[in-house]
Formats: C-alpha cells, structure tokens, sequence
C-alpha cells in the first residue's frame, strides 16, 4: 500500500517550522554582522542555491560600511592565509616581498569558507588559532568565520572549528517562500531582568549535555548583545539559549516526572533547627522556576535529528595514519592535501611550491653568475603529497549476555545488515564478534557479503554471564589482523559495561570489572579507533570501559537498528 500525500496539517506544521528556522537565521544573521569576532562566526548547513545566497546576501547587508568580507579560496597555503613571500612581486623585484595574509585583511570582518566539510585540518588549526588570539603572523586578525556546510551523509564542519562559532543554522528545508515571508522578530522584557543570567545558560548546557564551555560563554555574549545594555531577561536567554545551545545538544533533558529506576529509602528528617537553618540559607525555587521556563521554551528547538546531528557534527574516531596502511603519503593516485621536499621521478612535482622554495634565493645564485632568470636547485623540488582512500573494516562487538541480549543482538544484527547494504558503494566490510558465558565468538569474519551475514547471523544465541574483557580481546584481534591485512578497522563495542565473568571464565564482579579496563587499555595502546555504545538501561555503566579505551562514548538504551547503523556511519 503506497502513502498517499501529507495532509494539510503536517504541510502546515513544515511550513511553520521552516518559517521559524528563517527568522531565527535571520536573528543570527542581525547578531553576526553587528559583533563578528565575538560572536565567531556561524555554520551554515545548506547546499548552493537561493535560500543560501539570501541568507549571506542578508548578513554581507548588516554589516557596516567599509567591513571586510573575504571568501577562502580552495588550496589556500600557510603564505596565503597567514602572509608570506609574494611569488610575482619577489620575481619581477628581484628581492623577496612580503604579503599580508587572508586573516590579517579580513580584520574587523567575515570570511566565508566554501564546502567548509572539506576544509583540510592543517587550514581548520589555523583558523581555530586565529580565532583564539587574535592575531596572525604578528597582525591583527580578529574576525568572524560563516562555514558553508554542504556535506551529505556523514561529511560534517570539523568539530574543534565548529565549537568556536556562536551559531549553528540549518537552511536545508527552508524555501524561498519562507523567506518572503514577514518576519517579526520577538521583543525583549525589560521589566524581567535574570538575577543569574550565566548560571541558568550553565544549567542549560548541564542539562542539554553541552560539554564545552564556550557554549555558555557564547550564550551570554548573544543574550548581552540582544539586551542592548538593557538587564538580561527571559527573552534574551531563551533566545540565545535556542540560537547557541539547542544545536549542541547531545541528549534530550530528562523530564522532571521520571520515576526514578532505583528505590531507595528516604533519608531521615533533619533536626529541626538545621532544616530551618538551610531553608534561611538558600531558597532555589526561583532559580529552579527561571530554569524550567527557558528550558521548555529551548526544548522546541533542539533538532529532531539529534543523534545524527550528534555524531556528525562530534568529534570523529581518529584517522588512519600515513603509511602502509590508512593514508600513504606517497601515493601516485588521490587528492593533492599540501606538498614535501622530494624526487619528482617519485611523485608529481608542485611547480608553485617549488618556486615559492627558490625565490627567496634569486638574488644570491645570480650573484654567482648564473645568467639564467630563475635558478631552481634540487633541494627547491617539491612532490604533491596525495590522500588515497582506503577501504574501513567495522568490528562490531556485541554483548549477547543476560536478560536483554534478544533485544541487543537483534539491534546489532539490523545494524549489520544496513551498513552491509551500502558496503560496496562505499568498498567497506563489516565483522561480528559476539561475547557471553565464559568466551567469546567470532559469529561473523570480515565481509561484504549480506547473504553470508544473513545466514552468520540467523542462529546467534544469547544468554548468560558477561565476559567482558574476552570480547574486547576477541575484538581487538579480529581488528589487528584487519589493519595487517592493509584496511582500516573500527570497532563498536555495545555493552551495558557489567562485567561479570573474568577471562579464566570464573565468576567475580571485580576481577571481571579490572581484566574489562586492563582489555581496553590494550586496545587503546594499539591506536585502533573505537566507539563504545552503552545499552545499559540506567546509562554511564560502559563510561570507564570508554574511557580506557579512549573511545568515543554513545549512551543509547533504546536504540534500534537505525540509531546504530546512523551513528556508525556518523563516526566513521
């Protein structure tokens, strides 16, 4: 039976909420161009088109005259971003000229960073470090930054770039006729002034699961600037809260009439005088009040795709590294990402970054006697260092033990066969090893195959103790012998963390709790990247499991096969 089309409330609910999107873009627009270096700029998640270029026409409009506004070109060097040796000018000169940087000219304005999900990572440390100081090759050099997100999937803004900026806006279902819409922007009150305006933002990031703390920071900034020298009050905060902390979200607040999941006896009265003596000492009602008025009208705008959102904007598990496997730095075939002093009869020469190396000595070879017009050496060659593409292994670690393990395994294996759906557009694998009463298995050997991983997987049992450290250990072999085999491995550990059964296979919290650790700090000295995911129904149980495996940490109690797949894809 095919679905017919939506019905006129849900066009109606989009359309509001696109709506709603536009005027708080537009109010990020309006903070952006009034302070760009204090605000730091804004992630833009749109592909080229209209509403985009609406947008940025709208901010390029707000800022006052005369306002720098810089477009980051692709390939842009050290000597172009932070100033160097002007190639053409030290040429026709004879003597080495110096040019001011990219940074160093948008001074006091904005630059614009095209296909910003692409952004080598040498270019994003620069920015971040300009952005931090101030400065750039001793000029000043405070500016704001506008990343045009145009990834798709799993292509996302660098994270330790990302969490510099204030603003956070996704234009991908916006349209034109939302833009054409009247827009009224909400007016402050400022007859209700905060008492603790930094304190209710801090709460906020507590509650929504923000971690950084230029979060808050950027918060009270915005919310000072909406107040414009008037008290900080309600409005303010809620706005701010909506523009910079709703898109850093990483959990959804726990509602206040959760029933808590362990019973535990109350505790006895206090003695009359010290109940009265800490009532007279702090009355956190109004604080608590002020909070829960901000955070339902914060809640409305954490986005609805939070966990995708979550990882693909998170920090990612750690690359591979140059050599025989991941990257190889001298590879004949990929994407040129910089250059080395090298042979060309080994690599592709960079004619421009060899004569950037033999300019500044023009002067000095000509001296003795060299008639020629430019005088390149051997030590000036320069070789493209190109990126190639290798194929990802993902080594699913499954707890398959106790009361929930029909439950997990059916997620892990509904997760399986969707990444293995799009294994051979992406030229990736995946793998499954199952742990439970005293061992662990190997249920599934790298493939690509989704018959063969079908068939591995219709008889996966479940059931029993947890041995923990076994099934890390199962893991992080299945892994080695991906990585000598010349893939990249990842490996996905869903567990609730509660180990129960040591390796020996005896029973025993505590050994079992220390052989877990003492297994993931095996893995973690063998620099394999991981991402632990906790099922546990109370959360944080595989936290330390995480933590000594210096693996990025997911809780997802009541996750299904497409929450795991999504954020498999999101790490990778």
């Amino acid at each position: 039976m095919t679905r017919g089309p939506s019905s006129p409330a849900e066009g109606g609910g989009k359309a509001k909420t696109a709506k709603k999107t536009w005027l708080e873009a537009c109010i990020a627009a309006r903070l952006l161009a009034a302070d760009p270096s204090g605000c730091g700029g804004a992630v833009v998640r749109a592909g080229p088109g209209p509403v985009r270029d609406r947008w940025l026409d709208d901010v390029r409009v707000l800022l006052p005259t005369g306002t720098p506004w810089r477009r980051l070109p692709p390939g842009i060097g050290d000597d172009g971003l932070l100033g160097g040796l002007d190639l053409a000018a030290t040429l026709a000169a004879g003597r080495p000229m110096a040019r001011t940087g990219l940074l160093a000219e948008a001074d006091g304005g904005l630059i614009v960073v095209p296909m910003a999900e692409r952004l080598p990572s040498g270019v994003a440390a620069r920015l971040a470090a300009a952005l931090d100081a101030g400065t750039a090759s001793e000029r000043p050099a405070r500016f704001g930054l506008v990343l045009l997100d145009e990834g798709e999937g799993d292509e996302t803004v660098a994270e330790s770039l990302a969490d510099r900026l204030a603003f956070r806006i996704d234009l991908s279902g916006v349209g034109l006729a939302d833009c054409d819409a009247a827009q009224v922007y909400p007016e402050s009150d400022p007859g209700a002034p905060e008492a603790d305006p930094l304190g209710v933002l801090c709460r906020l990031s507590e509650a929504f699961g923000v971690a950084s703390l230029r979060g808050p920071i950027l918060a009270a900034r915005v919310a000072r600037s909406l107040a414009a020298g008037n008290p900080v009050g309600a409005a303010e905060l809620t706005m701010a809260a909506r523009l910079v902390l709703a898109p850093r979200a990483t959990r959804l607040p726990m509602p206040e009439d959760a029933p808590p999941e362990e019973a535990e006896a109350p505790p006895p009265p206090p003695p009359a005088e010290d109940q009265a003596a800490a009532e007279d000492a702090a009355d956190p009602a109004p604080a608590e009040a002020a909070d829960d008025r901000v955070l339902d009208a914060v809640r409305t705008a954490i986005p609805a795709n939070l966990l995708d959102q979550l990882l693909a904007g998170g920090v990612r598990l750690s690359a591979a590294k140059a050599g025989r496997v991941g990257q190889p730095a001298a590879s004949r075939t990929g994407r040129p990402i910089g250059s080395r002093r090298g042979d060309p009869r080994r690599g592709r020469l960079d004619l421009l970054a060899t004569l950037r190396a033999a300019a500044p000595w023009q002067t000095l070879r000509r001296a003795e006697g060299e008639t020629r017009p430019i005088v390149v050496r051997r030590d000036d060659l320069r070789i493209r260092i190109l990126r190639q593409r290798t194929e990802t292994t993902t080594v699913f670690c499954v707890d398959a033990s106790g009361s929930a393990a029909l439950e997990r395994l059916a997620e892990a294996k509904g997760a399986v066969e969707l990444l293995l759906a799009e294994a051979y557009v992406r030229r990736d694998r995946v793998a499954l090893v199952a742990f439970r009463g005293s061992g662990a298995e190997l249920v599934l050997p790298p493939t690509r195959s989704l018959t063969r991983a079908k068939r591995g997987l219709s008889g996966l049992p479940g059931g029993g103790g947890t041995p923990l450290a076994a099934g890390i250990d199962a893991a992080l072999n299945v892994a080695l012998g991906v990585r000598r085999s010349g893939s990249r491995p990842v490996i996905v550990l869903l567990t609730d963390g509660r180990a129960n059964v040591a390796r020996s296979g005896e029973g025993g919290r505590a050994r079992a709790g220390a052989e877990a650790l003492q297994a993931g700090r095996a893995l973690r000295a063998a620099g394999l990247p991981a991402l632990v995911i906790d099922t546990g129904a109370r959360g944080e149980g595989a936290r330390a499991v995480a933590e000594a495996m210096a693996a990025r940490y997911l809780v997802l109690p009541r996750a299904d096969a497409g929450l795991l797949s999504a954020a498999v894809r999101a790490a990778l």
